[in-house]
């Protein structure tokens, strides 16, 4: 048949402007079922209805049809048939955005897309669909606006009944396609919609996931955080990648809020910020924690309430369709901690914890909030903040492994590495076995000082700063650079202390005789329990002996070698001046620093000093050895292994104190008591002739001994300072000053 020209008209009824048909007049015969209508520039496919009230040489369009075909009433368009190629242009799967027509009518009631799936189908059933097209459909006694965003086409062998062929063949897109009985229709709501819909064929986006496609750790600028990412994937965000209609049949909440706690500088604020970017949220809102405080009554609360208030709005208007909003409070501990807890204090904090309670889960609680709060001091918050239904997710960030390291040192060396600027000589592992326990700033702030030394050799050294120009284009970091700023620069907050512990072994361990050896052997099979066994985490020796006997010293030397992480001398020289509670506080630190290493080793030393002890009175700390009774004893957390060497001059003190039964062993250190014993640590120290040992060694013959090494060295050094002739006499006669050397001598060992 030849194109007809006719004239656009206005839909005669409101039912007929629900079905989604051009309507002509009954008696126009010389039409089919779909027809092409042209305007001026483009075509469409409607389908065909006829109606006695429409006008003949008239076809009668709906309000959207006319907006979506750009017609107008009494436009002249060209009509012709249009017959539908079954085996190419069936509709296999069909997108469908959904808003309601008139916003006044708008309601929060959830709308099952099952059904209406079911309705959408019935009512237009063997009818025409384009994609961008325009139409009004009703749906329990509420008119909805749709707009066709995507089709599938059917392959023709599902027509055929053959269900063999691959699925993925079977749908291509389509321009234009006919609605069949086993079309698929999938609801989805506009971006602005209120409209809330359940069941399994409602939107297609909220199927995928919210995690957004193209994110990876390393663009992220995120090193050695795998572990701690999955498990907060696993905890906060499973339940919101899942189809919404299983977790609606589950009964399923979603998690509302994380808490980010651990040493500075491990990644909790690189990590919150970067989640927010991870997820297609809304942009984080991100808080510092002293902010939200105001002096005036009321203002503090009030601006909680403003970070919820977009949350709020969004949660009113679209209900469990809204985006997720998060919310990222850095340093959570200055707002939110324990109530009643400040004496005196005004009770602002505790009006801020109570207003963010009632946000998070209230009575009137939000589901489309995530809550991130960090903090290096979880015990001060107040613990209704953390239980579930709130801040319920508890994830420690602690320091890199070996393998966290490589992640850190490897992003931070991308660009050098990108522009050929970083050494060939350079090993990242390396430097990641190196670098035990740098938190992942030290890591940063170790490649930077690597950099500055670098760049430092092409620095002219004039009367004016300048840059060499010449030769700063060969500018490459080297590994000399990273070892110079290892050594000198960047130092671990958390761990080993190289400076602290060399100074105790200054002088070396001199082996003088079986005893010293039998102590080494034997605190390398504690440290060899510690790092293998499952079944004591906690492994603790007492070294006890006479003074001056190298108990400091043999501590020192097998912390050393036991090439822990995390190396901590918890000494009574860095608490002069203390109170008692500060004391308390220092030596608690110090364990709870040991708690956030695999690997750790902390060497209490001198405990009778630690306690204050004097044999006049007696006197001593109760409170500090309450303090060290319990720390001493109180394993480490799961996955931790924690050493403790002891070191005590007085045990029977300790004794008396019952604080031996808190130690799994105890070794004992013996003076020097043998004249052989003697002889073989001035060999060992080098400090006489051959000739001058002889005579001391005929001298000592003999005599009782008991001399510690520390002591013995004193003397060593100041008979050094004599002529050589009187040497030996000078030495013997300080042994026997000190009352080291006498045959009347009473020797314990």
């Amino acid at each position: 048949m030849t194109a007809r020209i006719m004239q656009a008209a206005r839909c005669p009824t409101d039912h007929l402007s629900l079905t989604n048909c051009a309507v002509i007049n009954d008696k126009e015969q010389q039409f089919e079922e779909h027809v092409i209508v042209r305007n001026f520039t483009h075509k469409f496919v409607f389908t065909l209805k006829t109606h006695p009230s429409v006008n003949a040489g008239t076809i009668a369009f709906s309000l959207p049809q006319r907006k979506w075909a750009g017609l107008s009433i009494g436009q002249e368009v060209e009509v012709t048939n249009y017959k539908f190629d079954k085996s190419k242009q069936c509709i296999s799967t069909m997108t469908v955005e959904i808003d309601f027509l008139q916003k006044k009518n708008a309601d929060s009631n959830p709308y099952d897309s099952d059904h209406m799936a079911s309705k959408f189908i019935q009512d237009f059933n063997n009818q025409s669909f384009t994609i961008g097209q325009q139409l009004v459909f009703s749906f329990c006694d509420k008119v909805f606006a749709l707009l066709i965003k995507d089709m599938e086409g059917m392959d023709p062998s599902i027509l055929r009944g053959d269900h063999t062929s691959d699925k993925k063949q079977k749908q291509k897109k389509i321009e234009i396609g006919l609605l069949l009985p086993n079309s698929q229709v999938i609801f989805e709501k506009s971006e602005s919609s209120s409209v809330t819909l359940v069941g399994k064929a409602k939107t297609r986006e909220s199927r995928q996931s919210i995690i957004s496609p193209d994110w990876n750790f390393e663009r992220m600028g995120i090193g050695g955080l795998d572990k701690e990412f999955s498990d907060i994937f696993r905890r906060a965000f499973a339940s919101r990648v899942f189809p919404p209609d299983i977790v609606e049949q589950m009964g399923c909440k979603h998690v509302k809020g994380i808490l980010l706690y651990g040493p500075p500088g491990c990644g909790k604020t690189l990590m919150a910020r970067q989640i927010g970017k991870m997820l297609k949220a809304r942009e984080p809102k991100i808080v510092n924690g002293p902010e939200i405080l105001n002096k005036y009554v009321g203002e503090s609360e009030a601006n909680i309430r403003k970070l919820f208030a977009d949350a709020e709005d969004e949660q009113k208007k679209l209900g469990a369709n809204s985006g997720l909003h998060i919310i990222i409070f850095d340093e959570i501990d200055a707002i939110c901690k324990q109530r009643g807890s400040m004496a005196g204090s005004t009770g602002v904090h505790d009006t801020v914890v109570n207003q963010l309670l009632s946000k998070i889960d209230g009575v009137e609680q939000l589901n489309n909030i995530l809550v991130i709060g960090m903090t290096n001091r979880p015990d001060l918050i107040d613990e209704a903040l953390l239980r579930p239904g709130r801040l319920e997710v508890k994830m420690e960030i602690g320091l890199p492994d070996e393998k966290g390291r490589i992640q850190i040192l490897n992003i931070h060396t991308a660009k050098m590495r990108q522009y050929d600027l970083l050494g060939g000589d350079v090993d990242i592992k390396e430097l990641a076995v190196e670098t035990k326990n740098y938190s992942g700033a030290e890591l940063e702030g170790l490649v930077r000082a690597a950099q500055s030394t670098a760049m430092n050799r092409h620095i002219k050294a004039s009367n004016t700063v300048e840059v060499n120009i010449e030769t700063a284009e060969k500018l490459l970091v080297n590994r000399l650079d990273f070892l110079a700023s290892l050594n000198n620069d960047i130092k671990p907050a958390f761990g080993t202390n190289q400076e602290d512990y060399a100074s105790y072994i200054m002088n070396g361990i001199i082996r003088w005789g079986d005893p010293v050896s039998a102590v080494l052997e034997d605190g390398e099979l504690l440290v060899q329990q510690t790092k293998n066994s499952d079944r004591t985490p906690l492994v603790s020796v007492l070294l006890e002996g006479p003074p001056n006997s190298g108990k400091t010293a043999l501590a020192a030397k097998i912390s050393e070698d036991s090439q822990f992480p995390f190396i901590k001398i918890c000494s009574p020289d860095k608490m002069i001046g203390h109170s008692e509670i500060a004391k308390c506080q220092a030596i608690k630190k110090i364990f709870e620093d040991a708690y956030k290493s695999q690997l750790s080793c902390v060497v209490v030393d001198d405990i009778e000093r630690l306690l204050d002890y004097v044999p006049i009175g007696p006197r001593f700390s109760n409170l500090v050895l309450q303090a060290l009774l319990v720390l001493l004893k109180k394993p480490p957390p799961k996955g931790r292994k924690l050493l403790i060497i002891g070191t005590t001059s007085r045990k029977d003190v300790l004794e008396k104190m019952e604080m031996l039964d808190v130690f799994s062993t105890t070794i004992h250190i013996p003076n020097i008591s043998s004249g052989e014993q003697l002889v073989e640590a001035l060999e060992l120290l080098g400090s006489f002739h051959e000739t001058e040992r002889a005579k001391i060694a005929k001298a000592v013959k003999g005599q009782s001994l008991w001399i510690g090494i520390k002591k013995l060295l004193m003397l060593i050094e100041m008979a050094a300072q004599m002529d050589p002739d009187y040497r030996v006499s000078k030495f013997l006669s300080l042994l026997k000053d000190e009352g080291a050397l006498g045959s009347d001598r009473y020797v314990a060992i």
